[in-house]
C-alpha cells in the first residue's frame, strides 16, 4: 500500500511542472471534499484543472516572494528591471491595440447578423452564439465550435494589451512585443493562465514575447462572460470618448484661432 501523501505530492507536482505554488489552504479544502478511493494520479489531474479555473488570489501560496511581480512592477519611474520569476499571472483583460476600435465592433456586429469573414468572402453561419455547439456547419466548412469566436469575431492578430494579475492581487499592464501563440482576442480568456520568466518590465509594461511566456490554459468562467458580453459596449464607449475628446482638441484649436 503506497505511503505517499496526497497533499505532498501534488504540492510538489504542480510545482515542479507547473510552476504553480498552491496554496496549503485552498489544497486541503480541495482533498477534504474528494473521495479517498481517487487515484493519486486522477486526483492530481483534478488539482490541476481547479486551479487552473480558480482565482489565482485564492488558490496560490505568496509566500515566495520570487513568485510573485514587485509590487511597484507598474512604476513608470523605473526605465528597466528583470523579473526573473518563474511567476504565475492570470489574464484580467486582453485588447487588440493593432486593430482599429470601429473594425472590433464591427466583426462583433457580423457574428451578431450570424455572418464570418471567409477570405475576401463574408458567409452566413449557424448556431452563432450558441454555448452548445455541435460543430455543425453551413455547407460551405464554415462552423461555430469555438465558443469564443462565434462571441467575439475572427481571432485577433495584435499586438495586444494584456492586463495581468498574480497570487498577491498586484495588477500590471503587458505589451506583446513579439507574436505569443495563443495570445488573441478570441483564443486567450480572461482567467486564463500563464507562467512569466526572464520578463523585462520597461517603465512600468511587461514586455511579452513567446521566449518569456508559458501559457497552461484555464480561464475564470464568470470573469469571462462578463467581460465577452460586455466588449462592444465598452468599445463604443472608448469610440465616443475619443471623438468627444477629438471635439474639444478642434473647439481649442478654434478659439487659439480667434485669438
Amino acid at each position: 500500500m503506497s505511503t505517499t501523501n496526497p497533499h505532498d505530492y501534488i504540492t510538489a507536482h504542480l510545482l515542479t511542472t507547473t510552476s504553480l505554488p498552491v496554496s496549503s489552504t485552498w489544497l486541503s479544502s480541495l482533498l477534504s471534499s474528494s473521495s479517498t478511493s481517487v487515484p493519486l494520479t486522477a486526483l492530481t489531474q483534478t488539482a490541476l484543472f481547479r486551479v487552473l479555473a480558480s482565482d489565482f488570489t485564492g488558490s496560490l501560496s505568496t509566500s515566495n516572494r520570487a513568485s510573485l511581480l514587485p509590487p511597484d512592477v507598474s512604476d513608470p519611474a523605473v526605465k528597466e528591471r528583470r523579473i526573473a520569476g518563474p511567476v504565475p499571472v492570470q489574464v484580467l483583460d486582453i485588447d487588440d491595440i493593432g486593430t482599429s476600435l470601429w473594425s472590433q465592433v464591427e466583426a462583433i456586429e457580423r457574428v451578431e447578423r450570424g455572418e464570418a469573414v471567409r477570405g475576401r468572402q463574408i458567409v452566413r453561419t449557424v448556431n452563432v452564439g450558441d454555448d452548445d455547439n455541435n460543430n455543425t456547419g453551413d455547407g460551405n466548412g464554415v462552423n461555430s465550435s469555438n465558443t469564443n469566436n462565434s462571441r467575439l469575431g475572427e481571432a485577433s492578430r495584435g499586438p495586444h494589451r494584456l492586463v495581468l494579475q498574480d497570487a498577491a492581487g498586484t495588477r500590471v499592464v503587458a505589451i506583446e512585443l513579439r507574436p505569443v501563440e495563443g495570445v488573441a482576442i478570441g483564443k486567450l480568456p480572461i482567467g486564463a493562465k500563464m507562467v512569466l520568466r526572464n520578463t523585462t518590465v520597461a517603465r512600468g509594461m511587461v514586455l511579452l514575447g513567446p521566449e518569456c511566456v508559458t501559457l497552461l490554459g484555464g480561464k475564470i468562467e464568470a470573469m469571462d462572460r462578463a467581460w465577452r458580453e460586455g466588449r462592444k459596449a465598452r468599445l463604443l464607449a472608448r469610440i465616443e470618448q475619443m471623438e468627444r475628446e477629438r471635439a474639444q482638441r478642434g473647439g481649442d484649436e478654434d478659439v487659439t484661432m480667434e485669438e
